[in-house]
């Protein structure tokens, strides 16, 4: 999936955005608006990953998808 489609379907991923990670807050989930650095920065903030560890994350979710 392409970042431009993931920002475009961001509302509609939300629900498993928060099933893959149930640590990121509504106000996370906002700010990340669809942007895969984004979505990277929050998952190493929340879950203390390295930037590679919550890259490869995204990238296999965005691959599930």
């Amino acid at each position: 999936m392409s970042e431009d489609t993931l920002k475009g379907k961001w509302r509609q991923l939300t629900g498993r955005v928060r099933q893959q990670w149930g640590d990121l807050t509504d106000d996370d989930i906002e700010r990340i608006g669809g942007s895969t650095d984004r979505l990277v920065g929050a998952i190493q903030e929340r879950y203390g990953k390295t930037k590679e560890a919550a890259r490869k994350e995204v990238e296999t979710f965005r691959a599930g998808l």
